[in-house]
């Protein structure tokens, strides 16, 4: 006898949207959190994560990209909540130059629906943003702003009403695979499923093979916030979310979604950590001086002063693709984390390939790139 088809192990931005998956094909599903669903010291955290379908990189996330925008708008009909704030997405960089060139190559690869702005149509479209004279942008009509504590909770409350279980406080001590399932412990409980899906984000490593633990390192991301000088500029229907990389700065962020606020953080600094248990939380005198530089430059409309700021763990891998898929060929322990940091815009994506995967059932083809066995080459 086992306690159940299915245990999803960390319910953040991965985990929490595979248990609704999996909630929606069978109610013999449990989901353990070793705290609380989008408890503070998550990768979920920081209020909104952006949403783009035009990106530079790999074309095979497209696929993933399409059935994760529809997966979020039947997260939002199911449980009635604002996820998606859909106010488009700005990419912005200097003409012909690396960054554009690469993210324009994938968009037209994969037929992503993008409009290419000039410098004068920026200016007058977009003010806020202080261009630089070869400055150009790329604007994605279908990007926007998640919001991830709502998505997360939203996603387990749906999961709850499918007939889900659910264990919060629950840290899982170990993972053992035998031939009548997978035996998990917490403390002095044990539990065994038939599957298990490992999720717990920048704590995962310690439930992994040895060879994906020296594949992976945690690492430390921190996000930052500035007031308005004139709010009414920046709310979601003015601002889109934002990507804006050169050789010597950048930065991404998202509108005030709470109409004082406005995300604004260097893109590309997450830094190694010991484990996600020790990410210090308070930025460093380099990190204060740095933002303020560049929000100082990039947006005259905010005061550069940094009002708030956190930081979060997160589980990255050598070549920055996720980890997705069984540990080995025919095991029951399946793999669902190392998205170094940029997972949540295919949350729902990912979750459905998992839930699905891991409870025998086919998906999309062409993941071969995320598959934890690339680890071992």
């Amino acid at each position: 006898m086992t306690d159940g088809k299915l245990a999803v192990i960390g319910l953040g931005s991965i985990g929490s949207m595979a248990l609704w998956q999996a909630s929606r094909l069978t109610d013999s599903v449990a989901g353990f959190e070793a705290a609380a669903p989008a408890h503070g010291r998550s990768a979920v955290g920081g209020d909104t994560r952006l949403f783009r379908m035009i990106y530079r990189g790999n074309p095979g996330y497209y696929p993933i990209l399409e059935r994760s925008r529809s997966l979020w708008a039947e997260l939002e009909a199911e449980t009635g909540q604002d996820i998606l704030t859909r106010c488009g997405g700005l990419s912005i960089g200097t003409k012909d130059g690396a960054y554009l060139t690469a993210l324009l190559q994938t968009t037209r690869t994969n037929g992503a629906e993008h409009i290419i702005l000039s410098r004068e149509e920026m200016a007058e479209r977009y003010p806020q943003h202080n261009l630089r004279p070869d400055d150009v942008a790329v604007y994605d009509p279908n990007a926007g702003a998640l919001r991830t504590d709502r998505a997360v909770t939203a996603a387990i409350a749906a999961a709850q009403a499918n007939g889900a279980t659910i264990h919060t406080n629950t840290p899982i001590d170990g993972i053992t695979e035998t031939h009548d399932g997978v035996v998990i412990t917490s403390g002095g409980k044990s539990w065994t499923f038939e599957n298990v899906i490992i999720s717990s984000g920048g704590w995962s490593q310690r439930l992994m093979p040895d060879y994906l633990k020296a594949a992976t390192q945690t690492k430390r991301i921190f996000l930052t916030w500035f007031v308005a000088k004139d709010a009414a500029e920046f709310t979601p229907d003015k601002f889109p979310v934002f990507i804006r990389i050169h050789d010597d700065r950048s930065m991404y962020g998202a509108p005030a979604v709470d109409g004082v606020t406005v995300k604004a953080t260097l893109d590309g600094r997450g830094a190694a950590a010991p484990n996600a248990d020790s990410v210090p939380r308070e930025l460093t005198p380099a990190e204060i001086t740095e933002t303020t530089e560049t929000v100082t430059e990039f947006f005259p409309g905010l005061y550069p002063n940094i009002v708030r700021s956190d930081a979060f763990p997160d589980l990255y891998t050598r070549d920055g693709h996720p980890l997705l898929g069984p540990l080995e060929e025919g095991s029951r322990i399946y793999c669902a984390t190392g998205f170094s940091g940029a997972g949540f815009k295919n949350a729902t994506g990912f979750g459905e390939i998992a839930a699905h995967e891991a409870l025998g059932k086919q998906t999309i083809e062409g993941l071969d790139f995320v598959r934890p066995q690339r680890s071992t080459n």
